[in-house]
């Protein structure tokens, strides 16, 4: 790729959707935007280190217990929630196994496919997280409300 087209490459993807201009209040939005979600991920990884779980442990745990069907959720369903690859999916799974977070069942529609389900430890664990979760957003919710508000207002 030549230098020219290296340069219009990268200032078509900086340039706003729909030839809008940026506004002042744009940018200290998106900034307050990114910064509660910072704070918010600091205080999750901060909760489940204390819970005795890595963040993506907890993610984990939330996947199954949140995206699953009643008989639980595969490998590849963690994979696709955690935006992880299989394999790291797999160990995740070993690793939350051995915690005894989780068991592994077979699916009673396809019996060569692995479900993954919470066992009681893991049910206790991600609802002490989840209580803490929801209050800590809903402490943000009037801040990120206030943000989102702006951003619709731009469409206006």
């Amino acid at each position: 790729m030549t230098e020219t087209k290296r340069k219009t490459a990268r200032t078509a993807s900086v340039v706003p959707p729909k030839g809008g201009a940026m506004r002042e209040a744009d940018y200290t939005a998106l900034a307050q935007f990114r910064y509660q979600l910072r704070t918010f991920l600091a205080f999750s990884e901060t909760a489940a280190q204390s819970a005795g779980l890595t963040p993506q442990q907890h993610q984990a745990l939330l996947a199954i217990k949140g995206l699953a069907d009643p008989n639980g959720a595969s490998v590849g369903d963690i994979a696709s929630f955690l935006l992880i690859r299989h394999h790291t999916a797999v160990e995740l799974v070993d690793r939350m196994a051995k915690l005894k977070l989780i068991v592994r069942e077979a699916d009673p529609e396809d019996a060569r496919r692995v479900l993954v389900k919470l066992t009681a430890k893991g049910e206790q664990k991600l609802r002490s997280l989840s209580r803490m979760h929801l209050d800590e957003l809903s402490a943000a919710a009037p801040a990120l409300a206030k943000i989102l508000r702006s951003f619709r207002a731009k469409k206006r």
